[in-house]
């Protein structure tokens, strides 16, 4: 799990002055940045499909979603707009942007409704082979006894309609089991994660332990009513990452991994309390910009999660986990280490070290059952969830090999 060019190309050199690049194969994994979690006027975003991906073009990333509830960017949609400022100001920008292809009407009252691009349509307009991806998804939207419970399935092929349960993690699972249903049947590898668990305290660590199949959930989520950092009384998304982590361990069950996303709905007004894009991602590792390799590489752990911290490489041998950071000047990083002991798993998610500055690492000792590392810098994050926060990182968990 490591990518640095400067070793590549020094081996690159190696190889040609030995007379024996025909003979091997140099590394091809590049780090891709995307976003899994993005909402649109297909459901309750507040921009047009075509806008969303224009910002996130722009912005350098290489790949991203539209997760609308429980419907896919497909057949035809007319969207009302709202009379507010923002939204008939949304709809002057969209027409001086793309002009002739806005399809819209008025009615009598001089209200317009605009015909939504379908994702065949709008995706050919920014796709470009190795340079930026647009992934189908949607995010499955259920409920518990009023409790919001929602999941993103990346690559989704079919629409999954909500389903219903008779609890929170029996909901849950069904909609493991039929993401893993439509996989199989397929062949297009796909995966469900779980959104924001403390989104009005709806997803507990409990809940999530009774789960079988689940890889991934969201450790960040830029959206302001998500309560990434719990309460006096409920877990923060990494103590719950922790806790969930020993438990699926002990169970025999694989690794959980944690994504940042932005979960953005609002693209007019930029501030604290809206849900904006740019505030979480994902940096991938990944042979090639193609749903499969992202997939593949992410199911593998080769990623990191991000509110702006960058990683120049991140090395694991089996025992040792490695973690350099890219500087930029005037910033200092503090790189920590957690994990839980075998010999006590219930108080799981204990710091096990902590370094200042852009390299760290850990080895793993006998009794520990993984290590995870978190890197916080000392710079503010723009327009960021909290006031106060500063860009943050987050590496995948490993085991002892």
């Amino acid at each position: 799990m490591k990518y640095n060019p400067f070793i590549f190309v020094m081996f690159s050199i190696f190889l040609i002055s030995c007379g024996s690049v025909d003979e091997v194969e140099l590394p091809t994994k590049q780090w891709y940045k995307g976003n899994l979690h993005t909402h649109s006027y297909w459901s309750d975003g507040d921009d047009y499909p075509e806008m969303i991906m224009d910002w996130y073009k722009s912005h350098d990333y290489d790949f991203v979603v539209l997760s609308d509830h429980n419907t896919l960017a497909v057949g035809e949609k007319w969207k009302l707009i709202p009379k507010s400022p923002s939204h008939e100001l949304g709809f002057q920008k969209y027409v001086e942007k793309y002009g002739d292809q806005v399809v819209y009407r008025e009615d009598s009252a001089g209200r317009i409704e605009v015909k939504l691009k379908t994702i065949a349509e709008y995706a050919p307009m920014f796709e470009e082979e190795g340079e930026f991806l647009i992934i189908q998804s949607q995010e499955l939207t259920e409920s518990f006894e009023k409790k919001p419970l929602h999941m993103n399935v990346t690559n989704i092929q079919k629409l999954i309609p909500a389903q219903g349960g008779n609890s929170v993690p029996e909901i849950l699972q069904n909609g493991l089991d039929r993401v893993k249903a439509q996989r199989d049947s397929t062949g297009v590898p796909m995966f469900l994660h779980i959104n924001h668990p403390n989104f009005i305290w709806a997803i507990t660590p409990e809940d999530m332990i009774e789960l079988t199949g689940e890889r991934f959930f969201e450790v960040y989520n830029g959206h302001p009513q998500v309560n990434n950092y719990g309460d006096s009384l409920r877990p923060s998304m990494e103590v719950l990452w922790d806790k969930v982590q020993a438990a699926y361990l002990l169970a025999g069950k694989p690794l959980l991994y944690g994504l940042a996303v932005d979960d953005a709905h609002n693209y007019h007004v930029f501030d604290q309390n809206s849900s904006n894009p740019g505030r979480g991602w994902v940096m991938v590792l990944a042979e090639n910009l193609s749903p499969e390799s992202l997939i593949d590489a992410m199911e593998n752990g080769d990623f990191y999660s991000s509110t702006g911290v960058t990683l120049s490489s991140i090395d694991f041998d089996g025992e040792t986990l490695n973690v350099e950071v890219e500087k930029e000047a005037g910033v200092t990083y503090e790189i920590q280490f957690f994990g839980t002991k075998k010999s006590s798993p219930e108080t799981s998610g204990i710091l096990l070290s902590e370094v200042n500055g852009t390299l760290g690492s850990y080895t793993l000792k006998s009794d520990d059952m993984y290590v995870r590392a978190k890197i916080i810098s000392s710079k503010p994050k723009e327009n960021p969830y909290q006031i106060g926060d500063t860009e943050t990182a987050w590496t995948q968990p490993v085991l002892k090999k």
